[in-house]
């Protein structure tokens, strides 16, 4: 069996390569398929890892998983191969992970976005949010400094450019870093701070930042809260417009068994669930519940916390978020959806009582002397690099330095990045557990005359998660209810009773009470996971009655019933 390497990222012809691998060895837990083309022709990968001996996975309540939608969180595609490896490895020694692919199935893309990736893995990176596509205008690209790797070290650091009118000094504490000066400073020696890259038509004075000809998002192209570009940068021209967001619509679309699904992202280290744009207040409350439950054991079992994406992750407090895939999968389909945000370097480095987002906007400079203190003792001093001069192409002298943020504050370090991913199996495996599973209770038959029986047949949903998953699911008529069918014997009838016929949802646990007491009969527990079907057949022959009970997440139950 292919057995990948965590100390490294994966280029797209590496992860291919191990992918099929897996596929050619691992036949019997794990299959892949492609689901679309990326804009630049590539496969989207999908693996399906279940146990087929035991059913296949579209009859297995499911768990979908992805990551790299965004082209420099690399991390988030390690995070997808680590839960592949870990469950492959287990599949006959770990107890929950054997009755988890027995009993369900995951669908995990580990790259949404092969294109870009390519690029920030290239020897000489370039940096996108998202897609290679031009987008909104198809034009070349206008003056001004283009980030990227001038010297060809396969870095993208600073520039550090000596102007009296720069907002930068050396700090006198740590001659390494560099702090803002102060309101009224003068008369100083002042620099001015610049992502590392070439300025294309330099007049000599002024420098602007160069627009990108690529400013597509595909985490705001989801039909969710869909809005333009004149609302939401990146959007693209309509929902769904771009074939990755397709891709991955079309399938989980096509998947009702998906009762839940993680979109894996770089960095904070946090759980976010929805919503990305209204308040706590709009939910669902049972459904709210639902995620402070699931985020509670998620915290315990990462270290990250769980927090409302609207309310604890906002880059700007009047914008927000829409279009994403975890507000697309709750508010649309009914699942149970996260964005989970890999690594925090923060944290890592001590920092630990700091606000995801704020941080960045002003911090204390007690907070860059622990992150460079980490860097020299946790990141072997290459996190962070001292300034060293360079001569740049339009500017002359300059110095360059400072951290590089795509293997320090984007991505773990390879040597630190298995450490990274090791917080996170055991808390999705335990997410898919918790959803519906239908089974059956029990199916008999009893002769009530000459030729006629009674047959019936009972089934249960054992799952945490109710078999519609969440109130929302309930409330767009997402999910059908447990669907029962018949097969007669030869020349027998229904005499009372359909051969096929929908009954009603099934309870779980999830919204049981905790408390032995309560009001209004809060802490009763009656049978509402269980649903029973009865018919009346006419059978002169006697003969075998095959049943069915299916339920679109929770999955099917088949059994035969003699009549004698």
């Amino acid at each position: 069996m292919p057995s990948p390497r965590f100390d490294t990222y994966y280029r797209y012809a590496e992860l291919t390569e191990l992918l099929q691998d897996y596929a050619k060895n691992c036949a019997d837990y794990f299959r892949l398929q492609s689901i679309g083309k990326s804009f630049e022709g590539r496969d989207i990968w999908v693996a399906t890892i279940t146990n087929f001996s035991t059913g296949p996975d579209t009859e297995k309540p499911a768990l979908w998983l992805d990551g790299n939608i965004h082209s420099a969180e690399l991390a988030s595609s390690s995070a997808c191969l680590y839960l592949i490896y870990t469950l492959l490895e287990n599949k006959t020694s770990d107890p929950d992970i054997m009755r988890c692919l027995d009993t369900r199935a995951f669908y995990i893309c580990p790259r949404v976005n092969p294109d870009g990736a390519e690029l920030a893995l290239a020897d000489k990176p370039t940096i996108l949010r998202s897609s290679t596509r031009t987008y909104p205008f198809d034009t070349p690209l206008s003056d001004g400094l283009l980030t990227e790797d001038i010297d060809g070290d396969g870095r993208i650091l600073s520039m550090r450019i000596s102007d009296p009118d720069g907002n930068w000094k050396i700090s006198d504490d740590e001659p390494r870093l560099m702090v803002p000066r102060e309101a009224t400073e003068h008369g100083g020696h002042y620099y001015r701070l610049l992502p590392e890259g070439s300025i294309t038509n330099y007049d000599g004075i002024t420098i602007k930042l160069q627009a990108k000809s690529q400013n597509l998002d595909l985490n705001r192209n989801f039909p969710s809260q869909w809005r333009g570009e004149h609302e939401q940068l990146g959007a693209g021209p309509f929902p769904g417009s771009e074939p990755e967001v397709q891709s991955l619509v079309q399938f989980i679309s096509e998947h009702n068994n998906i009762c839940s699904g993680i979109a894996f992202h770089c960095y904070s280290g946090v759980l976010l669930r929805p919503f990305s744009y209204q308040k706590d207040e709009q939910f669902i409350p049972e459904d709210l519940w639902l995620y402070q439950k699931i985020g509670a054991k998620g915290t315990s079992l990462t270290n990250y916390p769980a927090v409302s994406t609207y309310h604890d992750f906002q880059y700007h407090p009047n914008e927000v978020i829409t279009g994403s895939l975890d507000d697309w999968l709750y508010e649309s389909l009914g699942a149970v959806a996260w964005t989970v945000e890999l690594w925090s370097p923060q944290r890592q480095a001590g920092i630990s009582n700091y606000k995801f987002i704020d941080w960045y906007r002003e911090h204390p400079f007690e907070d860059d002397l622990k992150l460079l203190k980490w860097n020299d003792e946790a990141l072997k001093g290459e996190g962070y690099v001292d300034w060293y001069p360079f001569q740049h192409p339009q500017l002359g002298h300059i110095e360059l330095g400072g951290w590089n943020t795509l293997y320090s504050f984007w991505n773990p370090p390879g040597h630190l990045l298995q450490q990274e991913l090791t917080r996170l199996p055991q808390w999705l495996v335990w997410h898919n557990l918790i959803s519906p599973k239908l089974e059956l209770y029990e199916a008999d038959s009893l002769q009530i005359d000459k030729n006629v029986w009674r047959v019936r047949m009972v089934v249960k949903n054992t799952g945490w998660l109710s078999s519609y998953v969440t109130k929302q699911a309930l409330a767009k008529k997402k999910i059908r209810g447990v669907v029962f069918n018949i097969a007669l014997p030869d020349k027998a009838e229904l005499k009372s009773g359909k051969q096929h016929i929908e009954l009603q949802q099934l309870e779980g646990r999830a919204h049981k009470s905790t408390s032995p007491f309560g009001w209004a009969g809060a802490s009763s527990d009656p049978t509402d996971e269980r649903v029973k079907m009865e018919w009346i057949v006419y059978a002169p022959e006697s003969g075998i009655v095959e049943l069915t009970a299916k339920h679109e997440r929770a999955g099917v139950v088949r059994c035969a019933v003699e009549l004698e």
